[in-house]
């Protein structure tokens, strides 16, 4: 074992476990647990939000993918991007007016049950299981490189770690982890992106020519066509990304996190800044994997590319600052992780356990006491699945999530806040159908159903490694028919008003006339 790595490694975790004992000082309510009062800025939450979408996949995944696969590998971080936009316009404010704790409150608001509250929490549960996987496959892949642990070890010490930030530290806990990784991630990244450049003493076309020279690529290594060359799967994999963020339920709770919309606007610009900057400097890293290591070593040490950056880090600046790198990638990972698993246990806690089991009468002990076991039963069943799934570039497994976030909690989300007609048959249907829909595609797709090496070991029976294209109308569809067929219930038209005007204003009308 390295002593170095170690040490970093070891530093990480004291600090994040310091900054964990700090929040659980401050969570000794609900309100303070699942969304930290509101006490966040815009800037902080920005940053925030920043830590929690740059994941595993972004750092580990996108670098080693542009390195592999050239032109291809950067659209991924454009669809990362571009989803902004469509939270920005169409999502995070009504979000913000609508919901206190959980997307199950923003769709409630407008449709009060329990069958929608399950629906939504299910939803919550499956997505952010998937997203977690990935997260806890690259922890353990770069502990095993680094440290020598066993694989299987290095994911189990991972999911006990972010179940101990969870249970004790809350939202406040997981967002200044969250702030903390983006500083060291953006300062990390930036200097190892300094360092590639002035290798080629700041000549880009220098730094062209050696990645022309190491990959297999050649010219080819920026153009499309090296990862997929059906224009049809591009398509699909972009519609995912694009829409997937703003169905993602860990990224939406932050917006309850702050005071008002005002600072909701700041947290998107911020985090939208630090995002852009972070995919120009993954591109320079991808370049430098190629042109200093080269194609051929990068995957004879790691064939899914997911150690790209930390391998370019050593081999940039010895085992100081690959076990730098290296930390980060743990620090992004950890943040990554936690807020998964507080979206997965207010989806629980809040939605299931307090208004559907004790029908909102119960003691916030109680709450806290549910949200804890919660935390503990998603970090295990993820924990479970990322054992099985150490072969896979982790990038590829968040783009699946992506896909199920947006076949199934978008098409409810836009109906509700925007379609008069929408009703609660509507947005069960769509809910159903979209995750049935993106989950059995996947299953039935190319990176399940492989005669060479998949788990299931036949012809598969879908064509596209990316269903988004398929699977995202389905949901629409879903919820439209559902809606259309269904008889309308009394007074929707003056319900919708009374909903839209609180979740365009923050005015709830319905209080006027009780």
């Amino acid at each position: 074992m390295n002593l170095t790595y170690f040490l970093f490694f070891l530093c990480i975790i004291v600090c994040t476990l310091i900054i964990t004992y700090w929040a659980a000082q401050q969570s000794q309510t609900t309100n303070q647990f699942y969304v930290a009062s509101g006490s966040l800025t815009g800037i902080q939450n920005g940053m925030a939000i920043a830590g929690d979408y740059i994941s595993a996949a972004s750092f580990l995944g996108i670098i080693g993918t542009i390195a592999i696969s050239g032109y291809d590998g950067f659209l991924y971080a454009i669809g990362f991007l571009v989803s902004y936009l469509i939270v920005l316009f169409f999502i995070a404010e009504p979000v913000h007016r609508l919901g206190t704790y959980s997307l199950g409150d923003v769709v409630c608001s407008r449709f009060p049950g329990n069958r929608m509250r399950w629906m939504m929490a299910i939803g919550a549960l499956i997505i952010s299981i998937l997203y977690m996987i990935p997260q806890l496959v690259a922890a353990g892949l770069l502990l095993r490189l680094l440290l020598d642990i066993n694989y299987s070890t290095s994911v189990m010490v991972i999911g006990t770690l972010m179940t101990i930030y969870v249970v004790f530290g809350g939202m406040f806990a997981t967002s200044w982890v969250q702030i903390v990784k983006t500083v060291l991630l953006m300062s990390g990244t930036f200097l190892l992106a300094f360092i590639v450049l002035a290798r080629f003493d700041w000549q880009i076309g220098e730094l062209i020519v050696q990645v022309k020279a190491g990959t297999p690529l050649g010219e080819h290594f920026f153009l499309p066509g090296n990862l997929y060359d059906q224009p049809l799967e591009k398509l699909s994999l972009h519609l995912a990304l694009i829409l997937g963020t703003a169905g993602l339920p860990h990224i939406l709770i932050r917006f309850f996190t702050v005071r008002n919309t005002r600072e909701v606007r700041k947290s998107l610009l911020t985090a939208s800044w630090i995002i852009g900057a972070f995919y120009i400097i993954a591109l320079v890293l991808g370049f430098g994997t190629v042109a200093l290591i080269g194609y051929q070593q990068l995957v004879t040490l790691d064939p899914t590319g997911n150690l790209a950056a930390p391998l370019l880090a050593g081999e940039l600046g010895g085992d100081f600052l690959m076990a730098f790198i290296a930390a980060i990638a743990f620090t992004t990972i950890i943040a990554v992780v936690a807020g998964l698993v507080i979206s997965a246990t207010t989806a629980f806690s809040h939605d299931v356990y307090f208004h559907i089991i004790k029908q909102g009468q119960t003691t916030e002990k109680n709450q806290l006491r549910a949200a804890q076991w919660t935390a503990f039963v998603v970090g295990l069943v993820s924990t479970l699945f990322a054992l099985g799934l150490k072969n896979i570039n982790v990038t590829f497994l968040v783009s699946l999530t992506f896909i199920v976030a947006a076949a199934s909690n978008l098409p409810v989300l836009l109906f509700t806040i925007y379609w008069k007609r929408f009703n609660e048959t509507g947005a069960l249907t769509g809910m159903v159908s979209g995750l049935i829909a993106s989950l059995t595609l996947l299953l039935l797709g190319p990176h399940i159903m492989n005669p060479d090496g998949g788990w299931i070991p036949y012809e598969p029976l879908f064509p596209l490694a990316n269903p988004g294209i398929m699977a995202i109308p389905i949901g629409f569809l879903g919820a439209y028919i559902g809606s259309v067929l269904s008889k309308p219930a009394p007074q929707t038209l003056k319900v919708f008003r009374q909903f839209s005007v609180k979740a365009q204003t923050g005015i709830d009308t319905r209080d006027e006339h009780r």
